[in-house]
């Protein structure tokens, strides 16, 4: 089959949505959209175009290096008492600037900034009136939320506030067990609760200005919803309306606009020791696979205790800036290819369609000056295209005058075949190990639309499992194969951690679409992630990762 017949595929997997209308249990987890949403559709298409935005979490425990809030869940009422008397007189940021973390988030190609205004904990980084449990009460003594909100602005980045309904102070101080789930209140402390959360809102939506985006940790989420689209009818509310997966990435493309917040190791807060940092290479990646799959990458970092960026923030928000500077219009206002990915190659494309970008990853042994050729399936050329690599002419390599470091491409029968050299000096050694953009201008989908869609999973024994999947819109190609991909599962945190996939045996598709895989070497107990794969034309296309406990 010869790709001129333009036989498309493209990844999908049904995601079951569990959305209710707004009501007293308007509960949204971090995976679910909401029925209850008010965002503007200009401003929903705005997070749609954004690369990726800051995350602050920055809380009253950082003094000890734990993490924010969570430590008052099961604690002894000793440590609680401790918590929320001793913490706030040690709390003293003094070497917070708020303008050189903005601008480095600006550099770093960062369109908006989410600031912690209030955890779980229910300590308030504003001047509030609702509670003498915040920042005007501690050393510090400055309304450290104006600060952050003027210096977004002099950056000209878009506000954004994390604020979490749920506060363990109102809960201690109303002798109710310090938890995130199941707090039974009787009617005057629930009326109470929420007149607190609605006046909490009400000045963070009136004494700030315009806020442009809002992320919604905890229940109740309703109260929050209601009262900032009253007052700020243009706010873009993020978690509470939209998909926000968190520490994880979705398996596949999504139409709809979403965010996945990430952090630059395992801690949210500040985290002396103990923490596991990704590498500059794979926060660039992680910016690449959610803007080749419709997202926006809201990566998080934690202020030290004096208030300064740890080095390792730092540093990886510059090499991300590094990154950003070549190749931000890889990842600016673009939308998904007909598939995320080939491989260690993946696609955005423009909005007018005209242009792909072709993201090589898995680039560090790709050496400064080698001519490298690749295969693409999914694309096709014709007379008018042409092909480039972003921030480098490929006409001169330093030191090599005279060497031949142009762009050239052939359109094959099998695909579509680049030949380009990397030229551009990043780094004194020569040895820049981030991924490279190839543009290409004027060219078509070569592939269309196959849906892939993850079904159950379930034990047969101790030791094996039944995997189901199918093709939805199958057309009967026998050359089609599929096979499921599994591992063990340790939880959200490690998702990104976790090692490389099991790929199953390929298994024909039945008439109507449906496959199935039984695995075997499980263990019992264990839970494990999968998604199923179809391979055609030389393409893996997956369907989205689901959880089962063996």
């Amino acid at each position: 089959m010869t790709m001129k017949l333009l036989i498309n595929i493209f990844a999908y997997a049904s995601i079951c949505l569990s959305c209710n209308c707004f009501a007293q249990n308007d509960v949204v987890t971090d995976n679910d959209s909401s029925h209850y949403n008010l965002n503007k559709p200009e401003r929903e298409e705005w997070l749609q175009n954004t690369d990726d935005g800051l995350f602050i979490h920055f809380g009253v425990d950082v003094s000890l290096g734990i993490v924010i809030s969570h430590s008052l869940v099961g604690a002894s009422n000793d440590y609680a008492q401790r918590y929320f008397s001793e913490l706030p007189a040690v709390f003293n940021p003094k070497k917070f600037d708020p303008d050189e973390i903005v601008t480095l988030a600006k550099l770093a190609g960062m369109k908006y900034i989410m600031f912690t205004t209030k955890h779980h904990s229910g300590f308030c980084m504003w001047d509030t009136k609702t509670t003498d449990f915040n920042v005007m009460n501690t050393p510090y003594h400055k309304d450290i939320l104006r600060e952050m909100v003027e210096a977004t602005r002099r950056a000209g980045l878009q506000v954004g506030f994390y604020f979490s309904p749920e506060d363990f102070n109102f809960l201690y101080k109303h002798h109710l067990p310090i938890s995130r789930d199941n707090v039974v209140m009787n009617h005057a402390v629930r009326k109470e609760y929420d007149d607190f959360t609605r006046k909490q809102c009400e000045e963070l939506m009136t004494n700030y200005g315009k806020i442009d985006l809002l992320f919604i940790d905890g229940e109740p989420k309703e109260i929050v919803k209601e009262t900032c689209w009253k007052l700020q009818p243009d706010i873009l509310i993020t978690r509470g309306a939209l998909k926000t997966p968190e520490q994880m990435l979705p398996g596949v493309t999504m139409n709809e606009p979403w965010l996945s917040c990430i952090t630059m190791g395992t801690a949210w807060q500040y985290q002396p020791t103990n923490d596991r940092y990704k590498s500059g290479t794979n926060l660039i990646e992680l910016l690449i696979e959610a803007r080749s799959k419709g997202g926006s990458l809201l990566l998080n970092i934690g202020p030290k205790a004096n208030g300064e960026i740890a080095d390792e923030q730092e540093g990886r928000l510059r090499e991300m800036a590094a990154w950003y500077f070549v190749n931000r219009e890889a990842v600016d206002s673009v939308r998904p290819w007909v598939i995320t990915n080939e491989k260690n190659i993946w696609y955005t494309k423009s909005l007018d369609n005209k242009t792909v970008y072709v993201i090589v990853t898995d680039a560090a042994s790709w050496k400064e000056g080698d001519r490298r050729s690749f295969t693409l399936h999914s694309v096709y050329a014709g007379a008018a295209t042409k092909v480039s690599v972003l921030g480098q002419n490929s006409l001169i390599q330093e030191y090599r005058p005279g060497k031949d470091v142009s762009c050239m491409f052939n359109q094959t029968d099998t695909g579509l075949v680049l030949s380009v050299v990397k030229t551009q000096r990043i780094y004194d050694d020569h040895h820049w190990p981030n991924p490279v953009v190839i543009k290409i201008e004027n060219v078509s989908p070569a592939i269309h639309a196959v849906q892939v869609n993850t079904l159950s999973a379930k034990s047969a024994s101790n030791t094996k499992a039944i995997l189901n999947g199918k093709v939805n819109n199958y057309r009967g190609d026998k050359n089609m194969r599929a096979s499921f991909w599994y591992r063990v599962y340790n939880g959200q945190t490690e998702d990104l951690y976790a090692g490389p996939w099991i790929h199953s045996a390929k298994v024909p598709i039945g008439s109507n679409g449906d496959f199935r895989v039984t695995i075997d070497g499980l263990k019992k107990g264990l839970q494990y992630e999968f998604k199923p794969v179809v391979t055609y034309n030389l393409i893996d296309v997956p369907g989205d990762k689901k959880v089962w406990q063996q």
